[in-house]
């Protein structure tokens, strides 16, 4: 792939250009798609699962030039159906960008035919390969340049919902539960939703970073490193655990009441709550599950809730809060008065308020 080729855009113009293209079509396998993509990205796979592998075996078993001929059938067969399904329509100034994995031969041959038609197709140099380093090169840089207010709280207070109310006043908002898709604890699991690949977690927070301005500062919420199944990046997390805190309060009835709103796909299935209180059992001993889950069958979810906050969540938030927020300060808070949309309404004023003192 020459440097030199009209139709290749090269890396260090991809984020400033990436927003222009019509279209970003990933050719590479689902498998491979599933994984981490581009944001808003489709997959037109010019070789599908089982293609790339019997293409891979070929190559090692039989020879390079033997999967390559296979490889050009298959890929221009699969090239021909994308095409008429889902091409067909498109204006002949249709602008798409193109990557595979390398920005080799599967993107270079789907870029080629697509300007032979007459569209203005460009590819990826670097392909996937060349993005990730784009997106582990701007998240380093986002750690050095963003300034962060820290939104701390204990279990059921209602910071992300603050957060969301924060954005609708103008605030800039990094939601990490919301790009983990979970939502922080062993009850944290968004419902019939996967979270994010190691790798998408970490695209989805470089798209975030992205579209925000690193001269003003950007609300985030008091988190662990790890989220879920997934980790913020080490160099991020360090820079948002320095920043100013500010925590929001609110008292055992409202942080009750919220939870139960928040959470009430437990209160459908039962079963589910047991199972996931189960995984602390190693912390609190199987005569104490077993209590808790008496409570979930006789329906007991207010007191249940309440024990849970008093045993396991706050005593974890007051241990780890003031050792991994040096910034924190007890004398910093907003006080949430109750779970009502005004009362959030009140308290992300306030916060946004604070942000530009």
């Amino acid at each position: 792939m020459q440097p030199s080729n009209p139709h290749i855009l090269r890396l260090d113009q991809f984020t400033s250009e990436l927003d222009g293209f019509d279209l970003v079509i990933d050719v590479r396998s689902p498998a491979e798609f599933a994984l981490d993509h581009i944001p808003g990205a489709v997959n037109f796979p010019v070789l599908n699962n089982e293609e790339r592998a019997q293409i891979g075996t070929l190559y090692k078993q039989v020879s390079p030039f033997a999967a390559k001929k296979l490889g050009a059938a298959l890929v221009s067969r699969n090239i021909a159906d994308h095409l008429e399904q889902h091409l067909l329509e498109m204006p002949r100034e249709w602008r798409p960008l193109i990557y595979c994995w390398r920005g080799g031969e599967r993107s270079g041959a789907f870029t080629h035919i697509l300007n032979r038609i007459g569209w203005k197709a460009m590819q990826l140099e670097g392909g996937y390969q060349g993005f990730r380093r784009t997106v582990i090169d701007g998240l380093n840089t986002a750690a050095s340049q963003f300034s962060f207010l820290v939104v701390c709280g204990m279990t059921g207070s209602g910071k992300t919902r603050v957060l969301r109310e924060a954005q609708g006043l103008g605030a800039q908002v990094l939601d990490l539960e919301a790009l983990a898709i979970h939502r922080g604890s062993v009850l944290g699991n968004e419902p019939n939703i996967e979270q994010p690949t190691q790798k998408g977690f970490e695209t989805a927070l470089w798209n975030a970073l992205r579209c925000l301005d690193p001269v003003k500062p950007v609300l985030v919420e008091s988190e662990s490193k790890k989220v879920g199944g997934v980790h913020v990046p080490d160099a991020l997390m360090e820079r948002i655990r320095n920043g100013a805190c500010i925590e929001l309060r609110s008292s055992a009835q409202t942080r009750v009441a919220w939870l139960l709103r928040e959470y009430d796909h437990f209160l459908k299935d039962t079963d589910n709550l047991k199972k996931k209180l189960a995984l602390l059992t190693a912390h609190y001993g199987k005569v104490q599950i077993a209590q808790w889950s008496e409570a979930i069958d006789g329906g007991q979810f207010p007191q249940l809730v309440k024990e849970l906050l008093i045993k396991h969540y706050d005593p974890s938030y007051q241990s780890s809060i003031v050792r991994n927020f040096p910034r924190y300060k007890q004398e910093h808070f907003v006080q949430l008065e109750n779970d009502s949309d005004a009362a959030f309404a009140d308290v992300a004023k306030a916060i946004v308020e604070k942000m530009h003192v």
